[in-house]
């Protein structure tokens, strides 16, 4: 599959396809957005949303949550905010999301039957890493979404005049609701 997407890519910039996608590192709207990286959302959060490319900093990961308030999405929101305009962040979490219920037994078994030796796993255990906090999903979408944005909101790096808000998606329709 990466072969067709590398044969797609070429003929994409041959043909110029991307003279229509030019834009700055700036946000034209001023806004992040924290969401998930399921594959619903790809087309449909910014068809909702009425976004075009360019219009906002869209960063993704499992669950669309912050875990850790030094993560690579809390330190993303932060470059964001200071060094490329951003004044407002939305959380958008999305029903029926995969880590919604995730449990990191489950998790940690699929990767044994995947052949990460468990030798790997107990190092990770014996250099201080909580697998089971780190690989543990969450219970409660709207629960998630309103843990970041308070996470957000009162990290110590965050400007006090950034807006933050909490919503939730449907994943079917896209209709969104406010945390």
């Amino acid at each position: 599959m990466i072969d067709e997407l590398l044969q797609y890519n070429r003929e994409f910039v041959a043909s110029k396809g991307y003279e229509r996608f030019a834009t700055s590192k700036y946000p034209d709207k001023r806004i992040a957005i924290v969401t998930c990286m399921d594959t619903r959302l790809v087309e449909l959060l910014p068809a909702a949303l009425g976004l075009r490319n360019g219009d906002v900093k869209m960063i993704k990961n499992a669950g669309g949550t912050i875990t850790n308030p030094f993560d690579s999405t809390m330190r993303s929101l932060l470059v964001a905010v200071y060094e490329l305009g951003v004044d407002e962040i939305m959380v958008i979490g999305h029903t029926g999301c995969g880590v919604q219920g995730m449990d990191a037994e489950e998790m940690l078994q699929l990767m044994r039957g995947r052949g990460v030796d468990e030798e790997h796993i107990s190092l990770m255990r014996h250099c201080g890493i909580d697998l089971n906090g780190w690989l543990h999903g969450f219970t409660d979408t709207a629960d998630a979404v309103a843990e970041t944005v308070d996470l957000i909101r009162n990290h110590p790096l965050m400007a006090d005049d950034v807006r933050v808000a909490g919503y939730i998606m449907d994943s079917v329709t896209g209709a969104l609701s406010k945390i």
